[in-house]
């Protein structure tokens, strides 16, 4: 409890904090995963499924996990804008996500051609290069300083 009450004494609501989890955590220790979920969502915190569809992927998941969102792994968003298979299978968990009412998150956007496809399909939540690249953090707090736009996506 120490630490998931940490954010609010430094006043960080937990809505704004997402915890990302892979399905083989979901795989190896359901029983954990779901006593833990419970815990961070009683404190306000938000989960998302990592990489979702290359793994297990099992549908079973979304209806037993509380989860906020589902994130579009890379490996399907690369070749979006000339894969019909990868742009039917981003097509349809973006709307899988939002007919159960979770957000959906595209990983590994690097280029505008992938990003009009995603607006396309409905999905607004995205990130990667296109965005911007990693950076140490004494970088990333400079450019909040300084008052400069961040490289973020501006829903149309």
């Amino acid at each position: 409890a120490e630490i998931l009450a940490t954010p609010v004494r430094h006043g960080i609501k937990p809505s704004l904090i997402v915890f990302e989890v892979t399905e083989s955590l979901l795989v190896d220790e359901p029983a954990l995963a779901e006593r833990a979920f419970k815990d961070l969502r009683a404190f306000g915190y938000r989960i998302a499924l990592d990489d979702f569809g290359t793994g297990y992927s099992s549908l079973s998941y979304l209806r037993r996990f509380p989860l906020d969102a589902i994130k579009i792994d890379h490996t399907y968003v690369r070749e979006l804008h000339s894969s019909p298979r990868d742009a039917a299978i981003v097509k349809a968990i973006v709307e899988l996500s939002t007919s159960l009412g979770l957000e959906p998150i595209a990983e590994g956007v690097e280029t505008e051609a992938q990003r009009a496809v995603l607006l396309g399909f409905g999905c607004i939540m995205m990130q990667g290069y296109l965005f911007g690249r990693p950076q140490p953090a004494e970088a990333f707090g400079e450019l909040l300083r300084g008052g400069r736009p961040l490289p973020l996506l501006e829903p149309h």
